[in-house]
């Protein structure tokens, strides 16, 4: 009987193993660390003419990306190639990037510092203040701190880095999220529904001086 049991236990054996390679072949390799050296040579190429070579956008339209949390800006970047994210001229500037491309810029871009910028409306800045930090309750607007931080530091993957975002930049988007022209995030267009293009205004002006 022990050559029987040997040659059964060799088989659960041979089994096991089979199992277990085919486990592991099937496992998705995980991704290759970001080459910021290749990022920045892409950003260079494709991105500084708009937003400035270490990402600190000069121009109001063009969004500030320097510090911006990476799986957000490869998420967008991915949304502007399969057109999920209209009404821009990014898409011609996406269309051409891999997958490895967009993680190496958007890891070069977080790591460049983000420049201090200020509000510019001081009319304004302690009604920005109160929606920031307290949304508006009559209007069911909660506050933009939950989410994005008090600081505007955001958290990763989800919610982006907002301060010292150019006002101008920041107001089209919370307009664009309101009016149903933006449509590649679920929970900013019933964040901002009850926002008056005055309030937009005064937060966005708000945002960009935080830091």
């Amino acid at each position: 009987m022990k050559p029987v049991i040997s040659f059964a236990a060799s088989l659960i054996s041979a089994a096991l193993l089979t199992a277990a390679g085919s486990a592991v072949a099937a496992t998705p390799a995980a991704p290759a660390a970001p080459n910021l050296e290749k990022g920045k040579a892409s950003f260079n190429a494709v991105c500084a003419a708009c937003h400035a070579a270490d990402g600190n956008s000069t121009i109001a339209a063009n969004p500030v990306l320097a510090q911006q949390h990476p799986e957000y800006i490869i998420k967008q970047l991915q949304e502007f190639k399969e057109n999920k994210r209209k009404g821009t001229v990014m898409a011609g500037f996406a269309a051409p990037l891999s997958d490895e491309d967009m993680r190496n810029i958007a890891y070069f871009v977080h790591s460049q510092k983000a420049k201090h910028q200020a509000a510019t409306n001081k009319d304004t800045l302690a009604l920005g203040e109160k929606i920031w930090r307290g949304g508006i309750a009559s209007r069911g607007v909660p506050a933009c701190a939950a989410c994005h931080a008090p600081n505007g530091a955001g958290m990763p993957i989800k919610y982006p880095r907002l301060a010292g975002q150019h006002a101008g930049y920041t107001e089209l988007q919370i307009k664009e999220f309101r009016d149903g022209i933006r449509t590649n995030d679920k929970v900013m267009p019933e964040v901002v529904n009850g926002m008056n293009d005055a309030q937009i205004k005064a937060v966005s002006d708000y945002i960009q001086g935080l830091r």
